[in-house]
């Protein structure tokens, strides 16, 4: 009923292993992002050391696992 040409490269990728699907999926997911921005990655990188160091010297402010399970449902809940 779909395309031809889809339904072929499905009937093939479904004969491939999990590992080698996931490795398509992932590259077929990547290439629907648009072109990655160039400073992200390391804006990212200086985040997560900044982040880290803030855990190290003490002036992060954690919660315990059950403080973020009560945080992530009333977000989810729209609260």
């Amino acid at each position: 009923m779909g395309n031809p040409a889809i339904d072929t490269l499905r009937a093939k990728a479904f004969n491939l292993s999990e590992i080698d699907r996931a490795e398509l999926a992932h590259d077929l997911l990547a290439s629907l992002d648009g072109t990655p921005d160039s400073g992200a990655a390391q804006a990212w990188e200086t985040e997560i050391l900044r982040r880290l160091d803030q855990v190290d010297n003490g002036t992060a402010r954690l919660i315990d696992r059950e403080g973020l399970r009560r945080r992530m449902r009333t977000r989810m809940a729209g609260t």
